[in-house]
């Protein structure tokens, strides 16, 4: 008798350009997950208003296009996948609003990212950057998601989900799953370049910090070289976030990316220099990023393809947030939806 397989859930914000860090933390992971799990891949359109200016808007649906081609490029294949836009699916922005008046204002302002947010951004705070974790419990509750997908720096949003669904389930009637976690804690979080002791950000200011998926590898060269190693003389590459927080975010990298573990490369890099390792990292990130690219381009040049896939997928999702949704609303004692 076959097991059923479980549900995994997991989206990426098309704002901005895709990073290492987002291939390395959570998208090299999806081709190989398509055949343990369910999956369902989401790129969340919505969760990038919170940031919305003109320019960005110019670009949204460029943007969400490229989002769409990479996940492909990356190995998500459709035919074993759930792929869809979150817009395209209104079931997550109904079930936001239910959700939030069963999430209590001190949990949203205890959540890191706001509080990050808050100390960075000198413009207004828009009420999304708040009630941004609704909707990502939105994202994942209507789909009875067993696992969430994410990077280290989103536990705290997966937690919440967690306690407002316990407490929906606990106040009306049991309606969703519990999901956990799933994190691959080893490359979870790759670090800025130049500042290694904070996240790679697709939004950083700092472009010397970032290297795009689908930046010219001229570019990814310059940026590598220039990355911050220490003034170690001899040259020590050992991993210790500590004291060498630039050189361990490499090893990272290459470990990452080339199937190494950490301790064969200490006793590789012995008695080399901090410019071979920069070699050996820009070498690998490279060969994968060139690949990625030339996947991207072709599948990128086909915008009917994109939309078709994106449309059937979101008539798949579609079909099972329905179910949630009348679920949710026959516990509140509404009239079940059309």
């Amino acid at each position: 008798m076959n097991k059923k397989k479980l549900t995994v859930f997991s989206a990426i914000q098309p704002s901005g350009h895709l990073t290492i860090g987002n291939y390395i933390s959570v998208l090299r992971h999806w081709k190989e997950m398509q055949k343990k799990y369910k999956c369902i891949f989401c790129v969340a359109d919505l969760h990038s208003l919170t940031s919305l200016n003109k320019e960005d808007n110019l670009y949204k649906r460029k943007s969400i296009l490229d989002t769409l081609a990479l996940y492909l490029a990356c190995g998500v294949d459709p035919h074993k996948s759930i792929i869809f836009i979150q817009s395209s699916v209104h079931e997550h922005s109904e079930l936001n609003w239910i959700l939030n008046c069963s999430t209590y204002y001190k949990e949203l302002l205890r959540m890191t990212q706001f509080k990050n947010k808050l100390t960075n951004v000198t413009k207004k705070i828009n009420a999304g950057l708040l009630n941004y974790p609704t909707l990502m419990a939105s994202d994942i509750l209507l789909y009875q998601t067993d696992l969430v997908h994410v990077g280290k720096d989103q536990k705290q949003h997966i937690e919440l989900t967690r306690n407002i669904a316990i407490r929906f389930n606990s106040f009306y009637k049991k309606v969703f799953k519990i999901p956990n976690v799933l994190i691959h804690n080893f490359g979870s979080k790759i670090m800025s370049l130049i500042e290694p002791n904070k996240k790679m950000s697709k939004s950083d200011f700092n472009k010397k910090n970032v290297i795009f998926l689908l930046e010219n590898p001229k570019e990814i060269f310059k940026k590598i070289q220039s990355s911050i190693t220490d003034s170690d003389s001899p040259s020590k590459i050992i991993f210790d976030t500590i004291n060498k927080p630039g050189i361990s975010n490499l090893l990272v990298i290459l470990s990452t990316l080339s199937g190494k573990s950490i301790c064969k490369l200490e006793e590789y890099f012995l008695g080399k220099s901090y410019i071979y390792l920069k070699k050996e990292v820009f070498n690998i990130l490279n060969k994968h990023i060139i690949k990625i690219q030339k996947k991207f381009f072709i599948y990128r040049k086909d915008e009917e393809f994109l939309k078709n896939i994106s449309f059937k997928g979101a008539k798949k999702a579609s079909k099972i947030a329905k179910k949630t949704l009348n679920s949710v609303y026959d516990s509140l004692g509404f009239l079940e939806k059309l």
